[in-house]
């Protein structure tokens, strides 16, 4: 499944520069824009498209390096649509003394996905968090941003299936 394709499945906008463009002008006038900018391309296209790079640069007077850097130093910023379904998998020390590592190789085992990955059906992206504020509730993960503790296999099936519903 393609990118765009994901981003159909995902219910977000199909990449549009001219609406990437749009945007960015909605947001070009403010003080330190490109947060807020590459927020609203997430938002509305599920990702940010390398596209949008060149607009966001002219845009804000900005190199086109200084754009690539901001967009890869935040980790919450996609450079393609997730799936359907956003897990978000705490990777800190405290879940990590209650077995969190070994159920996350689970959890990518059982999804066929590596980290940041999306399920082959386009419904799963699974990724890295680190510290959810849920330590006392370990392993934890956000799905599609609503916390789950204690989690397991089992537990993260029903959570997707409650959402799915």
């Amino acid at each position: 499944m393609s990118g765009r394709d994901l981003g159909r499945v995902s219910g977000y906008e199909s990449w549009d520069a001219e609406r990437a463009a749009g945007i960015i002008a909605g947001h070009a006038h403010r003080e330190g824009a490109t947060l807020p900018i590459l927020h609203a391309l997430q938002e509305t296209f599920g990702y940010v498209d390398t596209a949008a790079v060149p607009l966001i640069a002219e845009a804000l007077n900005l190199s086109r390096a200084e754009v690539h850097g901001c967009l890869t130093f935040y980790h919450d910023f996609r450079k393609e649509p997730a799936g359907r379904h956003t897990v978000k998998l705490c990777r800190a020390e405290a879940c990590q003394a209650v077995g969190a590592d070994a159920l996350h190789e689970d959890v990518l085992r059982r999804y066929d996905v590596a980290w940041h990955g999306t399920t082959r059906d386009g419904q799963v992206t699974v990724e890295p968090v680190f510290c959810l504020g849920l330590c006392a509730c370990g392993p934890a993960a956000l799905v599609d941003g609503e916390p789950v503790g204690r989690l397991d296999l089992d537990t993260l099936a029903d959570a997707l299936t409650e959402r799915a519903a």
